[in-house]
C-alpha cells in the first residue's frame, strides 16, 4: 500500500500493527519464557521452517510456493494490503475533524514511508495497540520514529493501556509507561476525541494537563495522570468515507464494523469492558458499504463486529438492504449460531455471505456455563449445517484448558470437532487475562499464574498444551487454521487476490502435512527430504 501526500506535514500519523518476524518472535519467546512456556507450546502450532528457508508463518509460505509454482512477485500475499480499521478509523475521525491525518498499515511493511513521512516533520504520531498484549512491538516503533525524527511527539492509547492501567498502581503504573518510551498516553477505551483534543493542543503549544483521559509524565519525571472523562462517540457520525482516501490503493478486500462492544459477558472476555452495545443504524452501514462500492475495486467485506448478528432483527434488516442494493460484494463475518434462524442464513446467503467465523469455544455444557456463554452447542451443530448447505465457509474457535476442563470436556469437543461440517478449526490455549470475570473467581477454580502459564483445580497449562497438540496432530478435518499470521480473515482477502478455493484447500492440507513434520521427524535428512516432497508437491499444485 502507498501512502498518499507523504512529502506533506501532517498533523498526525496513525501507526498500525507491527508484526514482529516469526524468528525473532520464537527468539524472544525462548529467551523470557523457554521451550516449555505455554506462549511456546501456543506458537509452534503456528509456524514451519522449510528446508533451507527461514521460519515463517503461513501466509509467508504461501507466498514463497505460489512464487516458486508461478514467477511473479516475490511476496505475493501481504495482510498489510487489507486496510488496518483502527488507523483508517481514527484518521477519518480527524480529517472529519479539519485535521491533516494520515496511517500507515503495517509497520514492518511500511517503513519507507513512514520514514518519508518522519521527515516532513508530522505534529505528532499516534499508535494503536488493539493486538499488543506486551509493550515491545510499540517500543520497537517509537524507537525507529525517535531516530528518523527525534523532535515528534508519540501519542500511545488503546487496550494496551487500558490494560496497564488496570493492572497496576503507582510505581508499577508508572514503570510500565516509561518502557514504552512515549510522550503522551491516552487512558480510555474509545480514545478518538482524546486525540483530537491533543493533536489540537500540540498544535497550538497548550496545556496537556487540561485533556481529561491523558497521561504523561511531567518537566519533574513523575506521571500526571489527568481526570477521566468517558467517551460515548456516535458510530451514525463517525462512519467510514471510503472514497476519501484519493491516492491509496485499498485492495479488493475491506474490513468495516457496524457496532462497538459486545452484548454478551463471555467469563474469559474483557471485551465488554469497553462500554455498552452501541449499534450503527442501517441507513449508516447502507452510507458506508455505498462508498465502498463507488471505489470499484472492493469484492470483499469484512464485519469484524464481535455480534454482527445481534440482534437479529437489525442483522436482517442489513441482509434485506444489501440484497435490495445488489452491491455484489461477498461478505464476511463473527457469527452466533445460538442467535440465528434458518431465514437468517437464507438471508445472508443472498446477500452474499461466504464465510463465516464462529467462536464456539467448547462443546461441552459444563464448560459453556462456565464460560457464561450463553450457548447450546446442538443450535451451533444445525447452525453449521445450514450454512454449509448454503456454501458458506466455516470456521470454529475453540479454547482448550478453561477453568473446569477435563479429559472427558475435551474429548466431547474432539468429537463434535470431527463430526461437523466445519470447513476450518483452531484450537487454541485459554489465556489467563487478569480482569477477566473468569479471574475473579480465583479462588472458586484454584487458578493461579497467567497468560499463557496457569493452572487450576482440573488442568495446567502444559496439559493443556499437549492436548491442543494431540488435536492437532489427530484431526485430518476440518481444515487446521493456524493463528499467527494466517487467522480466518486471511480466507476472503486470499479469494480477493485469485486464490481458488481448491488451491486454498490443497495448501492447507499440505502445510498441515509439513508443521506435523516439524513437530514428529527428528532433524535430518529424512525430514528435510519428506518437508521437500511436500514442498514439491505445494508447488505443483499451485501451478496447475
Amino acid at each position: 500500500m502507498t501512502a498518499s501526500n507523504a512529502s506533506s506535514r501532517l498533523d498526525c500519523l496513525l501507526i498500525g500493527y507491527n508484526e514482529t518476524p516469526v524468528a525473532e518472535l520464537e527468539r524472544l519467546t525462548v529467551t523470557k519464557l523457554g521451550k516449555d512456556s505455554g506462549l511456546y507450546s501456543d506458537l509452534k502450532l503456528q509456524f514451519v521452517e522449510p528446508p533451507g528457508q527461514p521460519k515463517m508463518h503461513f501466509t509467508d509460505l504461501l507466498s514463497h510456493v505460489w512464487h516458486e509454482a508461478r514467477g511473479g512477485d516475490p511476496d505475493p500475499f501481504k495482510m498489510c494490503d487489507i486496510p488496518a480499521l483502527g488507523p483508517v478509523y481514527l484518521t477519518n475521525y480527524l480529517r472529519r475533524r479539519g485535521k491533516r491525518a494520515d496511517w500507515i498499515n503495517l509497520f514492518q511493511r511500511e517503513k519507507a514511508e513512514l520514514i518519508e513521512h518522519l521527515r516532513a516533520d508530522p505534529v505528532c504520531i499516534a499508535v494503536t495497540t488493539t493486538l499488543y498484549s506486551i509493550n515491545l512491538p510499540v517500543k520497537e516503533i517509537v524507537r525507529f520514529a525517535r531516530r528518523h525524527n527525534p523532535r515528534v511527539p508519540i501519542v500511545v492509547g488503546g487496550p494496551l493501556i487500558a490494560n496497564h492501567v488496570r493492572d497496576y498502581r503507582g510505581d508499577k503504573l508508572e514503570a510500565a509507561l516509561r518502557d514504552l518510551e512515549a510522550d503522551i498516553f491516552v487512558n480510555e477505551f474509545q480514545g478518538e476525541r482524546t486525540l483530537d483534543r491533543v493533536v489540537d493542543c500540540l498544535k497550538s503549544g497548550g496545556d496537556l494537563g487540561a485533556i481529561p483521559n491523558v497521561m504523561s509524565f511531567g518537566e519533574d519525571g513523575r506521571l500526571r495522570i489527568n481526570q477521566p472523562e468517558h467517551e460515548e462517540n456516535d458510530l451514525d457520525e463517525e462512519h467510514i468515507l471510503w472514497t476519501s482516501f484519493p491516492g491509496r490503493d485499498l485492495g479488493p478486500t475491506i474490513q468495516t464494523r457496524t457496532a462497538r462492544s459486545c452484548a454478551f459477558s463471555c467469563s474469559f472476555c474483557n471485551y465488554p469492558r469497553i462500554g455498552k452495545l452501541a449499534l450503527a443504524g442501517v441507513d449508516t452501514v447502507k452510507r458506508e458499504l455505498d462508498s465502498m462500492r463507488e471505489l470499484g475495486t472492493v469484492k470483499n467485506v469484512l464485519f469484524i463486529d464481535d455480534t454482527f448478528n445481534v440482534p437479529l432483527p437489525r442483522f436482517k434488516e442489513i441482509c434485506r438492504m444489501m440484497i435490495r442494493e445488489g452491491y455484489g460484494f461477498d461478505w464476511y463475518s463473527y457469527f452466533r449460531c445460538s442467535n440465528s434462524d434458518e431465514e437468517c442464513i437464507e438471508l445472508m446467503a443472498e446477500s452474499g455471505c461466504r464465510g463465516v467465523f464462529l467462536g464456539i469455544e467448547s462443546a461441552s455444557a459444563n464448560i459453556l456455563q462456565s464460560m457464561n456463554k450463553v450457548a447450546d452447542i446442538a443450535k451451533y451443530r444445525r447452525g453449521i449445517e445450514w450454512l454449509s448447505e448454503r456454501g458458506i465457509f466455516t470456521f470454529g474457535s475453540f479454547i482448550v484448558g478453561f477453568p473446569g476442563e477435563t479429559a472427558e470436556t475435551l474429548q466431547e469437543t474432539v468429537d463434535f470437532i470431527a463430526g461437523s461440517r466445519l470447513d476450518c478449526f483452531r484450537t487454541q490455549l485459554w489465556y489467563c487475562e487478569p480482569g477477566t470475570p473468569i479471574f475473579h473467581e480465583k479462588e472458586k477454580y484454584g487458578i493461579q499464574g497467567k497468560g499463557f502459564d496457569w493452572s487450576h483445580n482440573t488442568m495446567d497449562s502444559g496439559e493443556a498444551a499437549a492436548h491442543a497438540e494431540r488435536i492437532f496432530l489427530s484431526l485430518d478435518h476440518p481444515q487446521w487454521l493456524t493463528k499467527l499470521g494466517f487467522d480466518f480473515w486471511i480466507i476472503p482477502y486470499l479469494f480477493g487476490k485469485g486464490v481458488t478455493r481448491d488451491q486454498l484447500d490443497g495448501f492447507l492440507s499440505s502445510g498441515r502435512d509439513l508443521l506435523r513434520m516439524e513437530l514428529t521427524l527428528a532433524p535430518g535428512d529424512d525430514k528435510a527430504k519428506a518437508q521437500q516432497a511436500v514442498l514439491d508437491g505445494m508447488v505443483g499444485g499451485l501451478g496447475a
